[in-house]
């Protein structure tokens, strides 16, 4: 796990419509970085009340970002991704990691995976939405992902331990 106080990787991708957004774009504002695509069930399984949840917390600027390898992966296509952001409600910009050089430089490990920033750019929180998986029976609430962006916002620290994400790896181009 990324040790929390550690800075936010310099980043610069397109969203799903091309336009570019820079983490220096957010600088001075407390910030969510939710790595997440289309096709994982565990996402599939908490993106509309994730959506909702951000949308409690306006003073907290969020992005999401696919780093899946869409060639291995169809459905993590840019045009799936706008869908889902459709269908889940999202209104916050949906970034394509191509490269996957971003996934790597947070060392983001799966999807869903939040990584959340003071307003100095620190981590803040590294962890799950909620402890609901799906087949668990527990229901989505994001209960440790919304008090963790309260508490950021205020400028408060968060907690430890985190909650570790769980969920489907990232699917990193092959190298060889």
């Amino acid at each position: 796990m990324v040790r929390i106080g550690t800075p936010m990787p310099s980043f610069e991708l397109p969203d799903v419509h091309g336009t570019v957004h820079r983490s220096s774009d957010f600088a001075g504002r407390a910030t969510l970085v939710a790595f997440v695509c289309n096709h994982c069930p565990y996402v599939q399984h908490v993106e509309t009340v994730f959506g909702q949840v951000v949308a409690r917390h306006p003073d907290v600027r969020v992005v999401a970002v696919c780093t899946n390898d869409a060639t291995a992966y169809p459905d993590d296509a840019p045009r799936h991704l706008d869908e889902q952001a459709a269908r889940a409600g999202w209104d916050f910009p949906y970034l394509v990691d191509e490269s996957q050089q971003v996934g790597h430089a947070f060392n983001a490990a799966c999807t869903p995976d939040f990584f959340l920033y003071d307003a100095t750019g620190a981590l803040a929180y590294r962890g799950a939405m909620d402890e609901s998986t799906p087949g668990n029976g527990v229901p989505v609430t994001g209960d440790l992902l919304d008090e963790a962006l309260t508490r950021v916002a205020a400028g408060e620290p968060v907690p430890e331990p985190h909650r570790p994400s769980l969920g489907c790896s990232i699917k990193w181009r092959s190298t060889h």
